[in-house]
């Protein structure tokens, strides 16, 4: 029966067994994690031969200058092999060391110290200035834009992507508009990929501001959990037939394909954006670590096929977990009719939306039966969600059979809370 449809009475009966259930929870004493997307073990092991991919007794073998200082914006076997994870060619492409997110925020930080590159002031000198945030997100995106002092803008999003009506509108009337926050495919949180006419009409904006930049965010392009993959139309070629390459900053990075802490990130950019960001770029390092992009490529033998067929070894890994926790959401909350939740093909996260104005109970009540979850709030900048409704759930990292207990705590206190809420009312 659906809870809204209950008399007080029943609510009540219903809250009784929802908090005896809780209880016995919460007398096991366990400490679970679903807090973030990180990769587990499983994943983790699947990369370990590239550890030996290079030895002493390659030294002879490998050409002095990637022991060196140069090769700025990296090797160009490491180009040729991740350039088609983003659709373009190796010479539009900055290979870097393990975080795309360093990567996103040193390209905030030049355009607002320095500017886009091209004559246009630097950010900082323009008063007060803001940025498009697609909801719900990228708590780390967020982050980066309000230390830098923008006012975060909130644009609604759907099953194709974010509300274009409202971008198009806000970036065309609004020259103090600088940029905009998109994870394309099997976005964070939501695992949804953004349809055609949604790329066709990002790449064809027309922004009062000529320092405007779309920062493409392909942090899960490879992470497919399915034979039948979603697909993604190349926002940089639609950009490039409207002459807006510019305006274009995407990026991508091996953090989930390889070694989170040891992987390579890469950024693809025109002409104009590369010289730009080498151009700062030369006076704060003299390269990142090019044996680990070569260590890569051995690992993969230069082949991105490779890379592919890697990713399909995750899948396997992963899928039986999304698929714990959607069974139980199916089995458990939604008869209720209290909670909505996606069902991605791909990605990191499966996205939970509660009653209004319980997701911050729901996640408190995770975390005294001992499941840590991502913070209610989290994909809104400034962690503000209006309606205390959309919680992550992050279901990588844990066994399955941890995340099997984690969303039964996760089902029981959905239950209490949407009781508790459903009887204030």
């Amino acid at each position: 029966m659906v809870l809204s449809e209950m008399n007080k009475e029943q609510l009540e009966a219903f809250k009784a067994e929802a908090q005896k259930e809780y209880d016995g929870y919460k007398a096991l004493g366990l400490s679970l994690n679903m807090a973030r997307g990180k990769p587990g073990h499983e994943q983790l092991e699947l990369t370990a031969p590239m550890l030996d991919c290079l030895k002493a007794a390659d030294f002879d073998d490998i050409d002095d200058n990637y022991f060196n200082y140069g090769l700025l914006s990296g090797i160009p076997e490491a180009k040729a092999l991740f350039a088609p994870m983003l659709g373009v060619k190796p010479e539009n492409v900055i290979v870097f060391g393990n975080s795309s997110l360093k990567i996103m925020y040193d390209n905030v930080s030049r355009c607002y110290n320095y500017g886009v590159g091209g004559g246009e002031k630097p950010w900082k000198d323009q008063g007060k200035i803001k940025w498009l945030c697609p909801v719900p997100g990228y708590d780390r995106h967020f982050a980066i834009t309000e230390q830098f002092g923008f006012e975060m803008i909130t644009v609604p999003t759907d099953e194709n992507g974010p509300d274009m009506d409202v971008v198009e509108k806000l970036v065309a009337e609004d020259p103090s508009i600088k940029g905009i926050w998109c994870v394309p495919m099997y976005a964070n949180p939501t695992g949804i990929t953004y349809s055609d006419e949604v790329v066709k009409r990002m790449a064809n904006l027309s922004p009062a501001a000529s320092d405007f930049r779309i920062f493409w965010d392909n942090a899960y392009c490879i992470h497919h959990l399915s034979d039948t993959p979603d697909k993604l139309l190349n926002l940089y070629d639609e950009a490039a037939k409207n002459g807006k390459e510019d305006m274009v900053f995407m990026f991508a990075s091996t953090s989930k394909v390889t070694f989170p802490g040891s992987g390579v990130a890469i950024m693809a950019a025109s002409e104009r954006n590369l010289k730009a960001h080498l151009d700062v770029m030369t006076i704060y390092t003299i390269g990142y670590d090019k044996l680990n992009m070569l260590r890569h490529v051995k690992f993969f033998d230069g082949k991105f096929e490779n890379v592919v067929e890697h990713m399909k070894k995750h899948a396997a890994v992963l899928a039986p977990r999304f698929d714990a926790v959607i069974k139980t959401l199916d089995a458990e909350v939604a008869p209720l009719g209290i909670g909505s939740y996606n069902k991605p093909n791909g990605g990191y996260f499966v996205s939970f939306d509660a009653l209004p104005g319980c997701a911050k109970r729901i996640v408190s009540l995770c975390k005294e039966a001992g499941v840590t979850m991502t913070g209610a709030g989290a994909t809104y900048p400034y962690g503000k969600d209006p309606e205390d409704k959309n919680i992550r759930i992050a279901p990588t990292f844990p066994s399955v059979e941890e995340l099997s207990k984690a969303m039964e705590i996760f089902a029981c206190a959905v239950k209490l809370a949407s009781a508790e809420k459903l009887l204030a009312e």
